[in-house]
C-alpha cells in the first residue's frame, strides 16, 4: 500500500498533490478527517502530515503546519550544511592538486591568477605575508581612516622592519587627521627614512601595492574579503592612481596649507566643501577619517564663524565666502565675517569628542 501510494504521489511535504492539498486543508480546518477520506491520498500518512487519532482509530488528525514547516526547514538546513561540507572538501582537494603544478604554466594559468578572491582574515593575511616576503623594491599604500592606535600599528611592524632590512622603500598616504596620532609618529620614527608619508583630506579605500606587480584592495565594506590583483593593466592603473594622489598630498613633515578665511581651520574648510556638495554628517566623517561627533562639532564652529543660524543658512554662507570651491579656484570678493559672539546662535550640535575617534578596522600600513 505504502509503495503504491508513493508511486501515485511522488512529491514532498512542501508541494502536495491536488488531492492531498484538499484533504490536508480540510483536516486543518476541522481538526480531523475520516480515515476513509484519506485512503485515496496515502502520501499524507507517508509524509506524516496525518496520523491516527488515539481516541478513535477511524479518524486521522493533522500535524500542525508549524511543526511541518520546522521539520522541512531542519531538513533543508541539513542539506545545505552537507553541501557546504562537500564544497569545502572539494576546494581543499583541488587546492592540493593545484599545488602539485608549481608555477603557473602558459597564458591560461596566468589569466586564472590575475584576480584572486581572498575570503577571511587568515587568507588575506597569508597572501599579504607571501607578497611581503617576495617584495624586493617598493611598497605603496593608501590608508584611509582616522588616528591609528599604537597597538594596531605594532601588529604589522615586524613585516615593515623586515622590508626595511631588505632595502625596500615604502610610501604611505593617510588622511590629514592621522597626523594627530602618536602611534603613527612612533611608527615612522622607528622606520626612519625607509618610509615616506603624506596626507590628504580625502583618500580612496585601502590599497597596497608590492613592487608594482601585485595589488590588494578590499572586496566588501567590512574588509572580511579582499582581491589580490596581478593583472598588469589593473596594477598599472592603480599605480597611476596612487602617484596622482601622492602628488596632491602634503608631506607629513610639512604644515597643512593655510585656509582662505581667518578663523576657519583646514578641516573645517574641507567639511564646508563637502557640505556644499550635499553630503550628510556620517558621509563627511567617513571621508575625512573622523568621528561623526567630531564632524558635528566642527560644523557647529563653522556655523558660528560664518554667522549661520541653520544648516540652510550655513550652505548660503559657505557659497558666499567661496568655501564651496576647490582652493585652486579664484577667490570671491572678501566678505566681512561677524565678530566672535556677535552673530546668531550656532547650529545645535553635540559637544566635541576629545580628539578624532579612531575608525574601526584600521591596521598597520601593510594590513587590509
Amino acid at each position: 500500500m505504502a509503495g503504491h501510494g508513493t508511486e501515485q504521489h511522488p512529491h514532498g511535504a512542501d508541494r502536495l498533490c491536488e488531492a492531498g492539498d484538499r484533504v490536508y486543508s480540510r483536516a486543518v480546518r476541522r481538526g480531523r478527517v475520516a480515515r476513509t477520506d484519506a485512503e485515496p491520498v496515502p502520501c499524507l500518512l507517508e509524509l506524516a502530515l496525518l496520523h491516527p487519532d488515539p481516541d478513535d482509530m477511524d479518524w486521522l488528525v493533522p500535524t500542525s503546519p508549524q511543526e511541518v514547516m520546522t521539520r522541512l526547514l531542519r531538513g533543508l538546513y541539513d542539506e545545505v550544511s552537507a553541501s557546504r561540507r562537500r564544497m569545502g572538501s572539494a576546494v581543499a582537494a583541488f587546492e592540493w592538486y593545484a599545488g602539485l603544478g608549481g608555477p603557473a604554466r602558459g597564458a591560461a594559468a596566468g589569466e586564472g591568477a590575475a584576480i584572486r578572491v581572498l575570503d577571511g582574515a587568515s587568507r588575506i593575511q597569508a597572501a599579504l605575508d607571501a607578497a611581503t616576503e617576495a617584495c624586493t623594491a617598493e611598497v605603496l599604500t593608501v590608508q584611509p581612516g582616522g588616528i591609528r592606535r599604537e597597538h594596531e600599528l605594532s601588529e604589522g611592524l615586524h613585516r615593515a622592519l623586515e622590508l626595511r632590512g631588505r632595502g625596500v622603500r615604502m610610501r604611505d598616504i593617510y588622511n590629514h587627521v592621522a597626523r594627530h596620532g602618536q602611534g603613527l609618529l612612533t611608527y615612522l620614527e622607528l622606520m626612519g627614512d625607509a618610509v615616506e608619508a603624506r596626507t590628504l583630506d580625502e583618500v580612496i579605500d585601502r590599497l597596497i601595492l608590492f613592487d608594482r606587480t601585485v595589488a590588494f584592495i578590499p572586496a566588501n565594506t567590512d574588509r572580511t574579503m579582499a582581491l589580490e590583483l596581478r593583472h598588469p593593466a589593473l596594477v598599472s592603473y592603480l599605480v597611476t592612481v596612487f602617484e596622482r594622489l601622492w602628488r596632491l598630498a602634503v608631506p607629513l613633515t610639512a604644515p597643512l596649507p593655510e585656509t582662505r578665511i581667518e578663523g576657519i581651520s583646514h578641516r573645517e574648510q574641507s567639511i564646508a566643501a563637502l557640505l556644499a556638495e550635499g553630503h550628510q554628517d556620517a558621509v563627511i566623517a567617513e571621508r575625512l577619517g573622523i568621528s561623526v561627533r567630531t564632524c558635528r562639532a566642527h560644523i557647529a564652529r563653522l556655523s558660528e564663524t560664518l554667522g549661520a543660524a541653520s544648516r540652510t543658512q550655513l550652505g548660503v554662507r559657505i557659497a558666499q565666502v567661496g568655501l564651496d570651491r576647490p582652493s585652486g579656484e579664484a577667490d570671491p570678493p572678501p566678505v566681512s565675517l561677524p565678530a566672535p559672539g556677535a552673530g546668531p546662535d550656532p547650529v545645535p550640535s553635540p559637544a566635541p569628542a576629545p580628539g578624532s575617534g579612531p575608525v574601526p578596522g584600521q591596521g598597520s600600513p601593510t594590513a587590509l
